[in-house]
């Protein structure tokens, strides 16, 4: 048996892989320490002396010692499991290909046909949205901000193209000109209108970045993983921007779990 870890910020993802079938869980970061590893394995009823290595991968998890009862722990670099969960996910055969990891920040990694190499990233993500609507509307929980986002109309706080001129180059007029630039005036804003409008601005914010990175590696699509985009209102707002550069974006079930995977499967193809 199998187990990885991602130690994300804010959350833990797990996956166990006995008989060539993957079991997903997930628990909120504390510590990373042995003593959280073993809280894990007690949670989920995993028997230590079934696992024969462990794939561990984010956070500080480099800071682990390399066994956990006398099991050897494989640490994954970030950038490898993020590349590496995107095949595995995605089924990518051996080609070129961009896979973005939207989760507390953004990571965007580039498979040249040979290695992994890691554009950059920005530090918005859901950190960025779970931080922002906890002091707007008082609440971090992601269940709530996706049925108040779902529920919200942005066009009440978001300036759009439409409302300065009827186009700019291929900006239609639906395009946002200035995230929540309309509050300015308002007063008492509606909370559903809050969660669509900055659900949106996170994702209007990854899917610039994301299709700029594919242009710059002159690829046609990004491969998403993580949790953020499990907000429709996010991923709208992804696929809004990837569009506007004929860019097409993939998100497949899963996805949330996709870093843990890459350093499982990493370990697995070495």
């Amino acid at each position: 048996m199998l187990v990885g870890f991602d130690f994300g910020l804010t959350n833990t993802d797990v996956v166990i892989s006995k008989s060539d079938e993957n079991q997903f869980y997930s628990f909120p970061t504390i510590e990373i320490n042995n003593a959280f590893i073993t809280y894990i394995f007690d949670t989920i009823n995993i028997e230590v002396s079934r696992v024969s290595h462990i794939a561990v991968t984010g956070g500080k998890s480099s800071d682990l010692t390399d066994t956990f009862n006398d099991i050897p722990i494989e640490k994954v670099n970030e950038v490898d499991a993020i590349g590496s969960g995107a095949i595995a996910l995605y089924d990518i055969k051996n080609r070129p290909f961009v896979a973005v990891s939207a989760g507390t920040g953004t990571a965007c990694v580039y498979f040249d046909g040979k290695k992994f190499n890691h554009l950059g990233g920005i530090s918005v993500g859901g950190g960025t949205y779970q931080g922002l609507l906890k002091h707007l509307i008082m609440t971090k929980d992601e269940d709530d901000i996706k049925k108040l986002a779902a529920s919200g109309d942005r066009k009440q706080l978001d300036l759009l193209i439409g409302d300065v001129v009827n186009e700019i180059g291929i900006l239609h007029p639906e395009v946002t000109a200035s995230n929540f630039a309309k509050a300015r005036y308002l007063e008492n804003l509606s909370q559903n209108d809050i969660a669509a409008s900055i659900s949106n601005m996170i994702g209007e914010v990854i899917g610039t970045i994301s299709y700029l990175n594919a242009l710059l590696c002159s690829e046609s699509e990004v491969f998403f993983l993580g949790r953020v985009t499990l907000n429709d209102v996010i991923k709208s707002g992804v696929e809004d921007r990837l569009k506007l550069a004929n860019v097409k974006g993939l998100f497949k079930q899963n996805r949330e779990y996709g870093n843990v995977l890459g350093a499982l499967s990493y370990i697995q193809t070495k």
